[in-house]
């Protein structure tokens, strides 16, 4: 099958960021998703699942245990199971990425404050 922000189930999160999940299996899940500027995710881990994200368009600014990382567009990063972290957009345009996790992330997620 092919997927595509066209035709793939659309979702909101964070009040202003879209998703797109290009695929969803108990093993395997890669979702594509827009922040604007200026917005960001909560601070958060993930306690079996390993996640890449994938920049597509923008810059991407990662909290991860702490550190500040900055991810351009064609590049990636990892994120082991249990790493606390949270993506923000600072920049001044449409941040665009792929979220691929393994297993999937979906009810693997514990949220700090």
């Amino acid at each position: 099958m092919i997927t595509s922000t066209q035709n793939a189930e659309h979702y909101t999160w964070g009040g202003q960021c879209d998703g797109w999940p290009l695929l969803r299996s108990d093993s395997l899940s890669v979702i594509q998703e827009r922040m604007p500027p200026g917005t960001s995710e909560q601070m958060h881990y993930h306690e079996r699942a390993q996640q890449v994200f994938y920049i597509l368009s923008g810059t991407a600014t990662f909290e991860v245990d702490g550190q500040e990382k900055k991810v351009e567009t064609s590049q990636s990063i990892h994120i082991p199971p249990g790493i606390r972290h949270r993506i923000l957009n600072n920049g001044n345009a449409d941040l665009h990425f792929l979220v691929i996790s393994e297993p999937k992330s979906q009810g693997d997620r514990v949220d700090l404050s």
